[in-house]
């Protein structure tokens, strides 16, 4: 592979962005791929997936060019040049990579490779986190899983069209796909493509939603004419999918307590034909009462801490603190406790996090029903995914149903 200096420039300038100013990964990929219209898709793949790459592997690559943050442009050369003759690209005849050891670089890499917290590349704390909670071995696949390129995953919308004909309208644009049996609604991309470009994508016949997060809609039990509660909507794709289970019959309420998200999802709706949808900002307490015992099924997809989708956002391990993740089971159990109220007798709640921790998990669930409000419920079953089984996100699922 030939480097090409704006490419690199692009990455460089990327880099410093992501781990000096905090920027998210996905936002300055995003800003990076606009930076030259003359660009082709390799041009473009080579930036997004190299910025990925590095941002990934930041602590083992910044170990062995021997730098520390906060790093300086040079600092982000060197840890360049570590990925590239990683990579077996030669290095070109440029000023940045001059005093490169391309040798003690290989040999660097072997020591390091034998230390976990080095080999998959992660901050101390979370390391002994995952150990105290999976144990070493679940911890350490899981790991390796986690660190590898995450797929790309349609979700078809059965509003619109069916996965047979909608597999079909993508071959015919060059973009092939699989099919898995346990994942009714999914198509698997065999290689990376824009999708986002298609007519199909503008049309709304699919979004992109990973196969894990595409269980919980099944998991919640919904039918045509409920009336369905997401209560952490967000940007909505579990609603989506929750409208095309119940065939946009019935009513569906998104809410979040971002305003912001609420509208993003108002525009997925209408570009996916979903008309059965209420949307509502949490933005008191009365806004919860009045829905009290009132809905047949309730989606808790509550905050977390990500550690199940990293592989998607390589940046969270960097920017996740411990005090969050103390925090944010706080939040859990609190969500859990007040939402748990809009579920009517015999009605029914799933609690679904993206991370694998047990502690923001199962054992939510099992201080849940040993509260006051939980022992008006019976917990069903679970489903814990983990990355390293299951090839998708890292994710959780508890159904509780309500006692008559």
């Amino acid at each position: 592979m030939r480097l090409h200096r704006n490419l690199v420039f692009t990455v460089i300038d990327s880099l410093l962005a992501i781990f000096n100013e905090g920027e998210y990964a996905d936002k300055v990929v995003a800003r990076a791929l606009k930076k030259d219209k003359r660009w082709g898709s390799n041009d473009r793949k080579f930036v997004a997936e190299t910025i990925y790459e590095i941002v990934r592997w930041k602590r083992l690559y910044a170990e062995i060019a021997e730098v520390k943050e906060p790093y300086d442009r040079d600092n982000v050369w060197r840890i360049f040049a570590v990925w590239a003759v990683l990579r077996g690209i030669t290095l070109p005849d440029w000023k940045y990579f001059e005093s490169t050891p391309t040798r003690k670089i290989k040999g660097r890499f072997d020591e390091l490779s034998k230390i976990r917290k080095f080999k998959e590349s992660i901050p101390d704390w979370m390391d002994e986190l995952g150990i105290e909670e999976l144990g070493e071995v679940t911890w350490s696949k899981e790991l390796e899983a986690q660190n590898k390129q995450a797929e790309v995953i349609l979700r078809v919308n059965t509003l619109k069209t069916t996965k047979e004909k909608l597999r079909a309208q993508l071959m015919d644009l060059n973009i092939e796909t699989s099919i898995s049996k346990d994942y009714p609604d999914a198509l698997i991309l065999k290689e990376r493509a824009n999708v986002f470009m298609t007519d199909l994508f503008k049309e709304g016949y699919f979004e992109v939603q990973d196969a894990s997060s595409q269980l919980v809609a099944y998991f919640l039990d919904v039918a045509p004419g409920m009336r369905v509660v997401d209560t952490c909507a967000g940007a909505g794709g579990k609603t989506l999918h929750l409208a095309s289970l119940m065939q946009n019959k019935g009513q569906l309420i998104a809410m979040d307590i971002y305003e912001s998200k609420l509208k993003q999802l108002k525009l997925r709706a209408k570009r996916n034909g979903v008309h059965n949808v209420e949307f509502r900002v949490i933005d008191s307490t009365k806004v919860i009462k009045k829905l009290h015992e009132k809905a047949d099924r309730v989606l808790i997809d509550a905050p977390c801490s990500g550690l199940g989708v990293m592989k998607r956002n390589p940046d969270s391990k960097w920017k996740l603190q411990p005090e969050f993740i103390d925090n944010i089971k706080q939040v859990q159990a609190e969500v859990l406790q007040n939402y748990s109220k809009i579920v009517k007798p015999g009605g029914k709640m799933v609690y679904a996090t993206c991370s694998v921790l047990p502690s923001e998990n199962e054992e939510q669930v099992k201080h849940f029903l040993s509260t006051d409000a939980g022992k008006n419920f019976t917990f069903v079953k679970e489903n814990k995914v983990l990355a390293h089984e299951s090839g998708y996100d890292g994710f959780y699922m508890a159904l509780l149903e309500r006692k008559l």
